[in-house]
């Protein structure tokens, strides 16, 4: 159930950043990336952990200088780093004792990620984000070419 509820959730995100038109803006997709990982700070506030809370802030600095990069580079490391939280689900338990993590969202966020990964990556592989880079006049699809 948490695996199917995650790639629901990660395609209508994905949905509605088109239809909105959030993505006219490039940083929708690295926002959800760090909100995302934010959760794992929530979470320990929850579990009423301080160690655990500068631990998972460790990990929502990573994401969040991925996100910025992807912004003010190329939207593919956004891509990188939501299919690398994904990845990271499989090992978090291995690293961090997070006593305030629920049962079901290893399995919900690694879904919701690769969903949202693939999503994005789709649109960068067909040119459909309509937003323009950092600082340049050319739009998404001339940046992202490189591809």
């Amino acid at each position: 159930m948490a695996y199917a509820t995650g790639i629901i959730l990660a395609l209508a995100t994905a949905l509605l950043v088109r239809v909105a038109p959030f993505d006219r803006d490039r940083a929708a997709y690295p926002l959800v990336l760090i909100v995302t990982a934010s959760y794992y700070v929530l979470f320990a506030v929850m579990g009423a952990s301080t160690h655990v809370v500068l631990i998972e802030s460790l990990g929502l600095t990573v994401f969040t200088l991925v996100a910025v990069a992807g912004v003010r580079l190329n939207l593919w490391l956004v891509v990188a780093g939501l299919a690398g939280h994904a990845l990271f689900e499989f090992v978090h338990h291995r690293l961090v004792a997070n006593p305030g993590l629920p049962v079901y969202w290893p399995q919900f966020c690694l879904a919701y990620d690769v969903a949202l990964a693939a999503c994005l990556a789709l649109l960068l592989r067909i040119g459909k984000p309509q937003a323009r880079p950092v600082g340049s006049r050319s739009t998404i699809e001339a940046h992202e070419s490189v591809a």
